[in-house]
């Protein structure tokens, strides 16, 4: 029997399916058959935060969430974080960059190393990130695929020690303190007892 085609993309299934269960745990398999199969599903769902800013948490936002658990509590999406990587600026590191992933050296076009399933996807990655105060420059820019994408958000290539943490967030604003404050009490509500 063929299927019939409902004219939405995976994005827009995954998206009415988060809308449809705010405030209730999925994991990855049940977003994996609503994006029917679709091997870049968690793309699609890391799109829906960081363009369309959705507060889709996992287990780095929240305590409780394992990992390959998601939870929208909320219906009402966040402003998205602006991108501002000019096509030209993106053509140019990919060139620099040999259209190769510059973590695990995957090619462009060609079946992934790790995952032969797919095809190699470039993307342009933060040496820094932009949350943690880098910049759009091409000398803080470099090519990383999909697969290696998937586990370097928000990493750098050393993480800050606890001291380093400590002297950033005393040379925060008080509004920038209180939100992560907020932040943490709701990552380890447990723990807010104590």
């Amino acid at each position: 029997m063929k299927a019939i085609k409902t004219g939405r993309g995976a994005k827009a299934e995954l998206r009415a399916h988060f809308l449809a269960n705010i405030g209730r745990v999925m994991d990855s398999e049940e977003l994996r058959r609503v994006a029917k199969n679709q091997s870049e599903w968690a793309r699609r769902v890391r799109e829906l935060r960081t363009e369309e800013g959705y507060q889709i948490l996992t287990h780095n936002d929240l305590s409780e969430l394992k990992p390959g658990q998601y939870l929208l509590e909320i219906a009402k999406p966040q402003p998205a974080f602006s991108r501002s990587i000019s096509k030209e600026t993106r053509a140019y590191v990919l060139d620099r960059n040999g259209f190769t992933c510059q973590m695990c050296g995957a090619v462009a076009g060609e079946p992934h190393p790790y995952d032969a399933t797919r095809k190699t996807r470039l993307h342009l990655g933060h040496v820094i990130d932009k949350s943690m105060g880098g910049t759009d420059d091409p000398s803080n820019l470099r090519a990383i695929c999909s697969v290696c994408n998937e586990g370097a958000s928000n990493a750098t290539l050393t993480r800050p020690d606890l001291q380093k943490l400590f002297i950033q967030v005393r040379r925060a604003t008080a509004n920038d303190q209180l939100e992560v404050l907020r932040w943490l009490l709701k990552k380890f509500p447990n723990q807010a007892k104590m």
